[in-house]
C-alpha cells in the first residue's frame, strides 16, 4: 500500500480516537482517568500481540543495542510520555470546546511544528529544508482548517487558554511523530515502537492520576458497562502509532501532516453524518476546507516525496 494512503488513514484514526476519548471523559467526569483507561487498553493489546509476534521482541533488542552504542539519547524515548500528555489534554478539552475547535488548534500546532522537526531531521529520514513552497503549503492547510469549521465557531466555545492548550497539543503531535520515526528507524518494527509508547505513556498517566488523587478530593469513577465502543481508543491508538511511526520517516512530518489533515477532515464528515453530536453540521465550509487541504498537499510537493525504501515489518 502507498504510504500516502496510510497517512490519510492515520488522519481518520485521529478524528475517531478524539471522538471516542472525549465521550469516555464525559461519562467518567475525569479526563486523566479516561486517558489512563485509553492508554492502558492499548498497552494490554500490544502486550498480547508481543507474545505471538517475535519481531516485536527483536525490535526492542535492536533498540537496546542502539541505546548502548550511543546512537539514541534519553530524549528519543519520550514520545510515549508526550502521547500520554496529548491524550490527557484531548480528553479534558474536547468535551468543553468540541471537535471543530480542537481540530483548528491542534492541526495549526502540528503543522507549524512539523516544519521545524523536518528541518532538524529528528524523524530519522534526514533533514528537509524549510522552503517557501512548504511554508505556503502549511499556511494553506491551516487556513483550510479554519474555513472548514467557520460555520461551527461560536463565541461561547472560545477561550484563549483552551485554544493555547490545544495548539500545544498539536505541537506535541508533531514532535511525537518525529521521535517515533527515529525510534522506528532502529527497531525496523512499528509495533515495537508502539509498545514503547504505551509503556511510557501509561506509566506517566498513572503517576499523574495518583498525584491528582493524593493532592485533591478526586475519586475514581466506576467504568460504564454499556457502550463498549468508548473503550476502543486504545485499539485506535495502537493502529495510529504503528502507521505514523512507519510512514513519517519516509514522507517527512510535514507531508505526513498534510495527508493526515485531509483524512481527519474527511473522517469528521462521516462522524457528523453517521454519528452526529448536538450542533454538528456538514456544509459548504467543511467541503471547501477539504478541497483547500488537498490543494495544500499539492503545493507541498507531495509527488516528489515518494518512498525510497520499502517499509520493513519483521
Amino acid at each position: 500500500m502507498r504510504l500516502d494512503y496510510l497517512a490519510l488513514l492515520s488522519g481518520f484514526l485521529i478524528a475517531l480516537q478524539a471522538r471516542v476519548n472525549g465521550e469516555l471523559s464525559y461519562r467518567l467526569g475525569n479526563s486523566l482517568e479516561a486517558a489512563l483507561v485509553s492508554f492502558s487498553s492499548g498497552l494490554i493489546i500490544i502486550l498480547i500481540i508481543t507474545i505471538f509476534h517475535r519481531g516485536i521482541r527483536i525490535g526492542l533488542n535492536r533498540l537496546r543495542i542502539a541505546k548502548k552504542a550511543g546512537e539514541l539519547h534519553w530524549w528519543n524515548f519520550i514520545g510515549g510520555a508526550l502521547g500520554g500528555f496529548l491524550i490527557a489534554i484531548q480528553t479534558h478539552i474536547l468535551p468543553i470546546i468540541g471537535v471543530a475547535i480542537f481540530s483548528v488548534g491542534s492541526i495549526a500546532g502540528q503543522t507549524i511544528t512539523s516544519l521545524f522537526v523536518d528541518r532538524l531531521g529528528i524523524t530519522g529520514g534526514g533533514k528537509k529544508a524549510i522552503t517557501i513552497r512548504r511554508v505556503l503549503a502549511a499556511a494553506l492547510t491551516i487556513l483550510a482548517v479554519f474555513v472548514s469549521v467557520l460555520d461551527r465557531l461560536h463565541a461561547q466555545d472560545l477561550s484563549i487558554f483552551s485554544i493555547t492548550i490545544v495548539v500545544v497539543a498539536g505541537s506535541i503531535i508533531g514532535v511525537q511523530r518525529a521521535l517515533n520515526g527515529k525510534i522506528n528507524e532502529h527497531t525496523h518494527q512499528s509495533y515495537s515502537t508502539s509498545l514503547l509508547n504505551f509503556i511510557t505513556g501509561t506509566s506517566c498517566l498513572g503517576i499523574l492520576l495518583l498525584v491528582q488523587i493524593l493532592t485533591s478530593d478526586t475519586q475514581l469513577v466506576a467504568l460504564p458497562t454499556n457502550n463498549f465502543w468508548m473503550y476502543s481508543g486504545g485499539v485506535i491508538g495502537v493502529l495510529y502509532i504503528a502507521f505514523a511511526a512507519t510512514v513519517v520517516q519516509h514522507l517527512g512530518v510535514l507531508t505526513f501532516t498534510l495527508f493526515s489533515v485531509g483524512g481527519q477532515l474527511i473522517a469528521s464528515i462521516f462522524l457528523d453524518i453517521f454519528s452526529p453530536s448536538s450542533g454538528t453540521h456538514v456544509g459548504i465550509y467543511l467541503i471547501t476546507g477539504i478541497a483547500m487541504t488537498y490543494i495544500g498537499v499539492i503545493v507541498g510537493g507531495v509527488s516528489s516525496s515518494r518512498v525510497r525504501k520499502p517499509v520493513r515489518h519483521r
